[in-house]
């Protein structure tokens, strides 16, 4: 979890850690930001294709 690294540098650089919960947020931000600009634009939401590709349960049947 690259939190733990950067919680380690955080408290390296004095950084009371009641700020650490507010600071891990706000550098996650822009990606928020930049996947609700695409999913604006393209009028979809992001989503990555998922396939099961594992053993079918004994008792189901295929679709």
């Amino acid at each position: 979890n690259v939190e733990y690294y950067t919680a380690i540098l955080l408290e390296a650089l004095g950084i009371p850690r009641g700020l650490f919960t507010c600071l891990f947020g706000c550098g996650r931000v822009t990606g928020w930001i930049a996947h609700a600009r695409e999913q604006l634009g393209t009028g979809r939401l992001v989503r990555p294709a998922s396939t099961y590709v594992g053993p079918m349960p004994a008792d189901s049947v295929a679709a």
